[in-house]
C-alpha cells in the first residue's frame, strides 16, 4: 500500500479490505459528500450513501440508517474516512446477504460494488447540468451548432470529448480563466488537438478549485460519463456559489453581529455561507428547525416554502405549507420558485429524494436571484475595517488552490483556518518527502483539544527545519493561531521545495544534485538564447518579464509551435501585458504545467510566481524527451502526448504515487 493511501487508511486490517482503485473511488465519493455541506455527519450518511449503487439500491434509506444506528447512536459526529470505510463495509455486507452474494471475501464482493459504482450517473443531475450548458453556452459562436443538447441522450459526453466545451464552461465559472486563442477550436480535431485541450481543461479546472485527482484526459475523450459529469457538476457549482462571499456580496454582512464574527464568516466555505443565509431567513418566517444539509434537512419541503415565503410574500400559497404529501408540497414549491424566476436545476423528485447537487444548486440560485437582504445596511462599514491586502489574497489563494490538487483528505477552502490544526500541512510533507512524516505521534482530526492542534503543528515546524525551511522566530503555535504572514512564508517554501525536488528527482538531468533557483534561471536563459532570441531575464524579479515576452520565447523554444506568434502583442500598454500574461498561463497549461499563478503576477513580476512558471515549465521539457512530442504543420498540433499528459498530481493510473512523480507547481 503505498504512502498515499497510507495516510488516509492508517488501520492495516481496513487496508486489507480493499484494492488501491476500490480505495480511490470510495475516497472520491466520500470527498464529495463532505464538500457538499463542509463536514459528513453520522445522520447524514443513510441519505448520501444512497449514491453508491449497490448499497443504494438494495437497502432502503429507513434499512441504512437503522444499521448505521447500530454502528453509532450518536448522528452528530463527524465520519471521517475510516469510520466511512467501516459504515460502507457493513451496509455492504447487508445488501450482498440480501442479493445471495457471497460476501466471504469482502474484497471480492466490493469488486463487483465499484465497478458498478465508478459507472453510475445520476440522470436528474445530467439533465439538470445539460439545461444549464444550454442555457449558458447558447450564444457560443463554436459551441451553437452543437446545442441545445437533448438530455435524453448521451450527446453531452459526445460533444465534451474535443474538450472544447468543458474549457468554455470554465470561462462561464470564472470568466478569464482560459484565454480562448489557446483552445484548439477546428471542426475536426486531431488526435494532439484533442488531448490538449483536455490537458487545458484540467489543469484550468484545478487553478479554479475543482478536485480532479485520479482524471486524465484519456477519460474525457473515452467520453467516462462519471468522471465528466463530476467535473462538470463541480465547474456549475463553483459557478453558482461564486457570489457567496463578502467581496462579491457585501450584504451577507447582514448575518453576522460584529466584527470577530465578520471575520469567522470570511473564513467559512461558501456552502457554509449558504446554509447560514438560509437559516437567517427561515428565523425571519418563524421556521424552528436549523437546516445543516441540503439532502435530509430539506426533503420535506417545509424549509423551502417558508424561505420562499419570506423572499417572496407576493407569489406564496397557503396550500404549499397545509400539503400533507411531500411531494405535492414540493411541486408546490417549484410552483412558487417558477413565478419568482427561480425554478432551475431540480425536480419535486429530487427534493423529495434529497438530491444534494441539485439541492444547493436550487438554492445557490435563489440566492443569485432574491437573496432578501438589506442594500443599506449599517454593518457594512465593519468591512472598511478589515485589512485588505491584494497580495496576501493572491498568494493564499495560489496556495490554497496548490494544496487542493494534491488530492489530500481535507478540501481546503481558507489556509489561514484550516492548516490551523496541522494535519493537511503534514499530509502534504509526506508527499514532498515519502517517510518523513512520524504519523505515530501525529493526531488526525477532529481534533479538539488545542494541545493536539499545537503537537500536529509542531511537527510541522520540525520536518521544516529538517527540510531547511527558513523558519526563523516560528513555532507551531503561531500555525494553530492562524498567523498570516508566518503561514505564508511557510507554505511558499513547501510549495519551493517541492519544486526543486521534482527537478532534482530527473536525475537523469540532475545527476541527483541539489537544483537551485540559479539552476533554473540559467536553464531558462539559455533555452531562449539557443532559439536565437536576445531576450534573457536577470532575476526572477525583472521588470523587463512583465510584458510576457521572455515566456512566450521560453514556451516556443521548449515546443515550437505552442505559441501562434500573430496573437501575441508588442506588450507595452497595460492592457497588452495582460493579454500576453493570459496567453502564457493558458499555453503553459496547454502543454501540461500544473499552475496558479494569475495575469497579474506576471504583468507585475511577482518573484515566487514567476520562478514556480519558470520551474514548471522547466519540468514539463526535461520530463518529456524530443521524440515523445508530437510534430505537425500547425500550431495547434504541438503539445503533450496522451502519455505525457501533464503535471497534474496524483492523476491517472499515477493516482497513488507520491509527488515526485508528478509536477504540481
Amino acid at each position: 500500500m503505498s504512502g498515499f493511501v497510507g495516510i488516509l487508511v492508517s488501520d492495516p486490517w481496513l487496508q486489507n479490505q480493499f484494492t488501491q482503485v476500490e480505495l480511490r473511488s470510495l475516497k472520491s465519493h466520500f470527498m464529495s459528500m463532505r464538500r457538499e455541506s463542509g463536514k459528513l455527519t453520522v445522520g447524514e450518511l443513510a441519505a448520501k450513501m444512497s449514491r453508491l449503487k449497490v448499497v443504494g439500491e438494495n437497502l432502503t434509506e429507513e434499512e441504512r440508517a437503522s444499521f448505521i444506528h447500530d454502528l453509532n447512536r450518536n448522528l452528530d459526529d463527524d465520519v471521517d474516512f475510516e469510520s466511512f470505510l467501516r459504515v460502507y463495509l457493513t451496509l455492504q455486507g447487508h445488501a450482498s446477504a440480501r442479493t445471495g452474494s457471497n460476501a466471504k471475501n469482502s474484497s471480492a464482493f466490493l469488486k463487483a460494488a465499484t465497478t458498478t459504482l465508478l459507472h453510475t450517473i445520476s440522470e436528474s443531475e445530467k439533465a439538470s447540468y445539460v439545461a444549464h450548458i444550454n442555457n449558458y453556452l447558447a450564444q457560443d459562436d463554436f459551441l451553437n451548432r452543437y446545442l441545445p443538447i437533448d438530455p435524453s441522450t448521451n450527446d453531452l459526453f459526445e460533444i465534451a470529448k474535443d474538450g472544447v466545451l468543458l474549457c468554455k464552461l470554465i470561462n462561464v465559472a470564472v470568466p478569464g480563466t482560459i484565454d480562448e486563442r489557446a483552445i484548439n477550436t477546428k471542426r475536426v480535431l486531431n488526435p494532439w488537438e484533442r488531448n490538449e485541450n483536455h490537458t487545458l481543461c484540467l489543469n484550468s479546472a484545478k487553478a479554479i478549485g475543482c478536485t480532479v485527482v485520479n482524471i486524465g484526459t484519456q477519460d474525457f475523450i473515452e467520453g467516462r460519463r462519471h468522471l465528466v459529469l463530476g467535473v462538470i457538476s463541480q465547474i456549475i457549482k463553483i459557478q453558482l456559489l461564486a457570489d457567496l462571499n463578502l467581496k462579491n456580496t457585501p450584504q451577507l454582512v447582514e448575518l453576522v453581529d460584529d466584527s470577530k464574527d465578520v471575520e469567522e464568516l470570511m473564513s467559512l466555505p461558501p456552502e457554509k455561507i449558504l446554509l447560514r443565509w438560509m437559516n437567517f431567513q427561515l428565523k425571519k418566517a418563524g421556521y424552528r428547525k436549523i437546516v445543516t444539509n441540503f439532502s435530509s434537512d430539506v426533503k420535506d419541503g417545509e424549509a423551502y416554502a417558508h424561505l420562499l415565503n419570506v423572499l417572496a410574500p407576493e407569489h406564496s400559497n397557503p396550500s404549499t405549507l397545509a400539503a400533507k404529501d411531500p411531494l405535492a408540497r414540493a411541486k408546490l414549491v417549484l410552483e412558487h420558485a417558477d413565478r419568482m424566476g427561480c425554478k432551475r436545476y431540480l425536480t419535486a423528485k429530487d427534493i423529495v429524494e434529497g438530491s444534494p447537487n441539485l439541492n444547493l444548486a436550487f438554492v445557490a440560485h435563489i440566492f443569485q436571484h432574491r437573496n432578501g437582504l438589506s442594500t443599506q445596511t449599517k454593518q457594512i462599514s465593519f468591512l472598511e475595517t478589515l485589512p485588505d491586502d491584494a497580495q496576501v489574497s493572491r498568494e493564499e489563494r495560489a496556495f490554497r488552490l496548490w494544496m487542493n490538487s494534491l488530492g489530500n483528505s481535507t478540501y481546503i477552502n481558507n489556509v489561514f483556518e484550516d492548516l490551523r490544526n496541522g494535519w493537511v500541512l503534514l499530509e502534504t510533507l509526506d508527499k514532498v518527502s515519502p517517510g518523513i512524516v512520524n504519523w505515530k505521534i501525529a493526531n488526525k482530526p477532529p481534533i479538539k483539544m488545542p494541545f493536539k492542534k499545537v503537537e500536529n503543528c509542531n511537527q510541522v515546524v520540525k520536518i521544516g527545519k529538517q527540510l531547511k525551511f527558513s523558519l526563523v522566530n516560528i513555532a507551531g503555535n503561531d500555525i494553530v493561531q492562524g498567523n498570516k504572514k508566518l503561514i505564508l512564508a511557510y507554505l511558499w517554501q513547501l510549495m519551493r521545495c517541492t519544486i526543486l525536488q521534482l527537478l532534482k528527482n530527473l536525475r537523469f538531468h540532475s545527476h541527483g544534485k541539489e537544483i537551485t533557483d540559479a539552476d533554473i534561471l540559467e536553464w531558462a536563459n539559455t533555452k531562449v538564447s539557443n532559439s536565437g532570441s536576445q531576450s534573457r531575464m536577470d532575476s526572477f524579479k525583472d521588470k523587463r518579464l512583465s510584458d510576457g515576452i521572455f515566456f512566450l520565447e521560453l514556451l516556443s523554444s521548449v515546443q515550437p509551435r505552442a505559441v501562434n506568434w500573430s496573437l501575441v502583442t508588442k506588450g507595452r500598454t497595460d492592457e497588452e501585458k495582460k493579454m500576453n500574461a493570459t496567453y502564457i498561463i493558458s499555453i503553459a497549461r496547454k502543454l501540461g504545467c500544473s499552475i496558479f499563478l494569475l495575469p497579474e503576477d506576471i504583468t507585475e513580476v511577482n518573484q515566487k510566481m514567476i520562478l514556480t512558471l519558470t520551474a514548471s515549465i522547466m519540468y514539463w521539457f526535461l520530463k518529456h524527451p524530443v521524440e515523445d512530442r508530437p510534430s505537425g504543420t500547425s500550431d495547434s498540433e504541438s503539445g503533450s502526448q496522451s502519455e505525457t499528459i501533464s503535471n497534474s498530481t496524483i492523476d491517472d493510473s499515477a493516482s497513488e504515487s507520491s509527488i515526485e512523480e508528478n509536477g504540481n507547481m
